[in-house]
């Protein structure tokens, strides 16, 4: 299988993750002054789906990168160490997914500045098996089973990544069996989706209400078309990709995407759609060197590389300035009033989101490619 040792670096991934992160700020925005009962455009479908669309792109180059990855260590060493890979994967999701968490439940709640309608009373019940789920990186179980304060609901697409996670190194590592490997991972993901719905207190309506909802968000074939391209990208599928990085089918495919956008069309199935959009942008955008779109500038770059403390904080930072700017400057109203919340909502989110990434990831994600990489 031919391969080149220097196609590890793809350019344009942090400008890939920028705007999925950005998608996601500007939903939750919108949202949390719709839960606060301020003026918002939540209902304008386009932002219904902003945040929904920055996590499906999020998804796919999840998978395109890990899936190529994962191909490029066997294709150098014969096999694919899953021991490696799974602290390789601790040591980077799991420190701030803990931090919030553990802020969420113990401090937030606490905090007059972080108050959010009906999070405190969402915290008194189900405290234990709640407790349970997040300990167990399963986020999103926790999130349709019981519901999650808003502060850390962000994280139920953390455990959609972590059960991909779980299924995709055995199906690089063993192909012949993947058959029998999905079938074992699908089986456990129903037992333990059902199990707790069956525990839930709850009416048959809302159960099934529980398990749409998570079936909706177990988006592992957007993940797995990620993978497809990588696939295609690493034993180079010369006939496929010539005609993907073609410049007239990019404006093709690029004008549909923005009318499908900017109409805010919704129908079922429509993500699956978005995903194979997204797939041929970050197949022409990584890996294309007549790309019409290039993403390569340095705050794109930056945002990008902090784009996971950025997803994990930015839903605390905006419930903090809508409380504070309701505290202390109750006369700004209006234009004025949103312009603000959102600049201040944007800079903070990335003060701390950098702090965070210097301080506390950075010595993390060096210690686990000191140790943990090949």
């Amino acid at each position: 299988m031919a391969h080149s040792e220097n196609k590890r670096y793809f350019p344009n991934l942090n400008g890939i993750r920028c705007i999925a992160a950005l998608l996601v700020v500007f939903h939750h925005l919108e949202q949390a002054k719709h839960a606060f009962g301020i003026d918002n455009l939540y209902d304008v479908t386009i932002i219904k789906h902003a945040g929904r669309l920055g996590v499906g792109l999020f998804f796919v180059l999840s998978g395109f990168l890990i899936t190529y990855l994962l191909l490029e260590e066997k294709g150098r060493f014969g096999d694919v160490d899953a021991k490696k890979f799974y602290l390789r994967r601790v040591f980077r999701i799991w420190p701030i997914y803990f931090l919030i968490i553990g802020l969420s439940f113990f401090v937030f709640p606490h905090i007059d500045l972080l108050y959010f309608p009906g999070a405190n009373e969402k915290l008194a019940n189900h405290v234990a098996p709640r407790l349970a789920l997040l300990f167990l990186v399963l986020p999103n179980y926790a999130f349709v089973l019981y519901d999650l304060p808003y502060w850390c609901a962000q994280t139920w697409s953390i455990g959609v990544e972590e059960q991909f996670y779980y299924l995709w190194p055995w199906i690089i590592k063993y192909p012949k069996k993947s058959g029998r490997i999905v079938f074992l991972f699908l089986f456990v993901t129903i037992a333990l989706l059902f199990g707790g719905a069956y525990l839930l207190d709850k009416t048959d309506e809302e159960k099934m209400s529980a398990i749409t909802t998570f079936l909706g968000q177990f988006r592992i074939q957007t993940m797995a078309l990620g993978g497809l391209c990588a696939y295609l990208v690493y034993s180079q599928k010369s006939k496929i990709l010539d005609f993907v990085f073609r410049k007239d089918v990019q404006i093709v495919v690029y004008t549909l995407l923005a009318v499908l956008f900017f109409s805010g069309v919704h129908f079922t199935g429509f993500l699956e759609l978005y995903a194979l959009f997204f797939s041929f942008f970050v197949l022409n955008v990584s890996c294309n060197k007549n790309t019409i779109i290039s993403l390569e500038n340095k705050v794109m770059s930056y945002l990008g590389k902090i784009s996971y403390g950025l997803y994990i904080y930015h839903v605390f930072v905006i419930v903090f300035i809508i409380n504070a700017l309701r505290t202390f400057a109750p006369q700004i109203t209006g234009t004025t009033y949103h312009v603000i919340l959102y600049i201040l909502s944007f800079v903070l989110s990335v003060a701390v989101t950098a702090l965070s990434y210097n301080y506390f990831e950075k010595p993390l994600l060096a210690f686990k490619d000191r140790h943990f990489g090949r």
